[in-house]
């Protein structure tokens, strides 16, 4: 691990990756990399807080309007490339 059996911060994140994405136990993992079972799951523990509060607040009503005006917009988008594909179609079999 390193020095004074402390682990370093890649190995830790190494091991909360592993514990995330393998689709083993947290019990196999820990057993592998010769670490407790409680501190991976305190790592995993960690790793989640350390998350949560990067997340900025959103405001629902401001990000519902965006993704509205957004979805407008893609409709209309979809639509002409419709008429479009239509009339190319149309222009290709004359």
């Amino acid at each position: 691990m390193g020095n004074a059996n402390r682990p370093t911060p890649e190995f830790r994140r190494e091991a909360v990756r592993l514990a995330l994405t393998s689709g083993r136990t947290r019990r196999e993992i820990a057993e592998d990399l010769g670490i407790g079972l409680s501190t991976l799951t305190r790592w995993l523990s960690q790793e989640r807080d350390a998350r949560e509060p990067s997340e900025a607040p959103v405001d629902v009503h401001a990000e519902l309007k965006r993704l509205r005006r957004e979805n407008a917009v893609l409709k209309q988008e979809r639509d002409i490339l419709k008429k479009a594909a239509a009339f190319f179609a149309k222009e290709t079999s004359r």
